[in-house]
């Protein structure tokens, strides 16, 4: 997947290939899917540490958990590369514990092998024998075991969301880490389940199944209690560690989504510490709320949990399949490999989904779904209300526009250099009439002053990924095309000037930067949406983006001015 669409994962993938509806869904699954990815994090972490704790204090075990999810917050607060840093060190003694435990645990008990395996063998025939609970049972439990543990997966879909976190070559380093995830997730729980068949592991109120595991291995080493501690501490913290692909993964598809007009266009900007903060706030808001509403009880977060990772597996496989169905250039034998690969996969991933859904909707499943559901709602209505507003822009301004002139004045370009007399720098995003409205708002407002014109403009891309800003920075100068004969009828040379990034604001001051460097005698003009009344609605929405631009092309000592679109309600 990352091959083929290295631009963030799931979201971009049900986007492309199945369209916006089903895009939609996948992001707002994903969204939730990190939220709980942190509160599933956390509880099962209280769980570990807890399990070295005496039975009275499990009450304290939720309470626990908010701390810790309150403190992480805090952390990443502080900044994503700090929190990574503080965390990574529990990595070296999680896989020197865990080796030791399953290695131990198979070494200590290899002679029963022979045996366990026999009664594994003979437990299995009974099932399937016509007293047994026959084959469809088997296969369903089979199958809702796989799907209440295949939600560590997301920590493979991760790495698809987070390329820019990657060494270049970012697609091959991004396969070379999930390949080791996928080995690693295969040897840790299959040496697990093998030790619980081996030492007949039995579930123990209050423990987890690791802690009577690692109880039982360590009366057979020496420091025992203290390897237990270790055990279950630094797999409470690995656990840590993974709630971090909530807080990092959560603000980039809320990037995704924004740069679609599916959220607030202020969380494209994942540059901007303000905006991050932001991000990052509604990942662990939304986690303590999950901890609070479920008190914190890993398997009803399990079940929430994996309901939301196959809703966006099922699209993003589906979306594969269709992907490979349509391409036509790759190799006949690579493309029926793959279309049997994920039309497989979609199958069974569609299967498992459907299976949790009817099984656990009334155990909790109706939360998740309510959950996404609202969150696809919420995309819905920003993105009408962002429709709206342009089509009322469009409306108000519309006779503003003049006609482009039937014969094409002189293409007189701006002088550049020392020499080069006042500028105006027009930030435009098309040819349209509040654009037009700014520039006749500039020339009045300094009449005789301005000699030449330089149109600006800013394509942002996809906020993981910079494959396609070539593309779309050739589609931005084709819009803007139709600047050049209208400014250039009023007797102002005039030029185009375009960049490409995934940041409004921080490639609007690189190419305002540049167009200085050539035009040293400027002053930047942008439009700015106005509405009489101003409600929490309208400026979540709105106005950030010219003032962040405003802001930053300030603070680099360009002289900036907006001037005000004005809609009537």
């Amino acid at each position: 997947m990352v091959e083929r669409f290295p631009v963030g994962g799931g979201y971009a993938v049900a986007t492309r290939c199945l369209g916006a509806r089903a895009g939609i869904v996948s992001g707002s699954a994903l969204l939730v899917d990190y939220a709980l990815t942190i509160a599933i994090s956390m509880a099962a972490a209280a769980d570990a540490v807890f399990s070295l704790a005496p039975a009275g204090w499990s009450d304290a075990r939720l309470p626990a958990a908010l701390a810790a999810t309150a403190g992480l917050l805090v952390l990443n607060l502080r900044g994503v590369r700090e929190s990574i840093t503080v965390l990574a060190p529990v990595f070296i003694l999680f896989i020197a514990t865990h080796a030791l435990l399953i290695g131990g645990g198979i070494a200590f008990h290899l002679p029963e092998a022979a045996a366990t395996a026999q009664q594994v063998q003979q437990a299995a025939a009974a099932d399937l024998a016509p007293a047994g609970i026959g084959l469809v049972a088997m296969v369903g439990m089979l199958l809702g075991a796989y799907a209440l543990g295949g939600g560590t997966y997301t920590g493979i879909e991760a790495v698809s969301n987070a390329l820019p976190l990657m060494r270049e070559p970012r697609v091959r380093t991004a396969q070379r880490t999930m390949l080791l995830l996928a080995w690693s997730l295969a040897l840790c729980a299959g040496g697990l389940v093998l030790c619980y068949l081996l030492w007949d592991i039995q579930p123990v109120p209050g423990q987890t199944m690791n802690a009577v595991l690692a109880t039982a291995v360590s009366a057979h080493l020496p420091f025992g209690g203290l390897f237990t501690v270790l055990t279950l501490v630094s797999a409470g913290a690995l656990l840590v560690v993974a709630a971090q692909a909530g807080f990092i993964g959560g603000p980039r598809v809320m990037a995704n989504l924004a740069a679609d007009g599916w959220l607030p266009r202020r969380f494209t900007r994942l540059s901007d510490r303000l905006v991050t903060e932001q991000g990052v706030l509604v990942m662990g808001l939304a986690a303590l709320a999950a901890l609070v509403a479920t008190g914190g009880h890993v398997e009803l977060l399990v079940v929430l949990y994996s309901i939301n990772v196959f809703i966006t597996f099922t699209l993003t496989m589906a979306g594969m399949t269709v992907h490979w169905w349509r391409d036509r250039e790759a190799g006949a034998w690579r493309r029926r490999r793959r279309l049997a690969l994920f039309s497989a996969a979609a199958l069974l991933c569609s299967g498992i989904l459907t299976v949790t859904v009817v099984v656990k909707l009334a155990a909790g499943g109706w939360a998740t779904v309510v959950a996404t559901g609202a969150v696809v709602g919420l995309c819905v209505l920003v993105r009408r209300h962002y429709h709206a507003v342009a089509l009322r822009l469009r409306a108000g301004f519309n006779g503003v526009l003049p006609a482009e002139p039937a014969e094409a004045p002189p293409a007189t370009e701006p002088i550049r250099g020392q020499t080069s007399p006042a500028t105006l720098v027009l930030l435009a995003d098309g040819v349209n009439g509040s654009g037009w409205h700014t520039l006749l708002h500039m020339l009045r407002t300094f009449p005789g002053h301005w000699r030449q014109v330089v149109i600006a403009g800013v394509a942002v891309v996809d906020a993981v990924d910079h494959s396609d800003a070539a593309d779309a920075e050739a589609r931005l100068r084709a819009r803007l095309a139709g600047w050049l004969p209208r400014v250039r009828a009023l007797g102002l040379p005039c030029a185009i000037r375009t960049a490409a990034g995934t940041e409004l604001d921080e490639t609007a001051e690189r190419l305002c930067q540049a167009i200085r460097a050539d035009h040293p005698h400027l002053l930047v003009a942008a439009g700015r949406v106005l509405v009489a009344h101003e409600g929490w609605w309208w400026k979540l929405l709105h106005n950030d983006a010219a003032q962040a631009v405003q802001h930053r092309l300030q603070w680099a000592g360009i002289p900036v001015h907006l001037v005000a679109a004005r809609l009537d309600r």
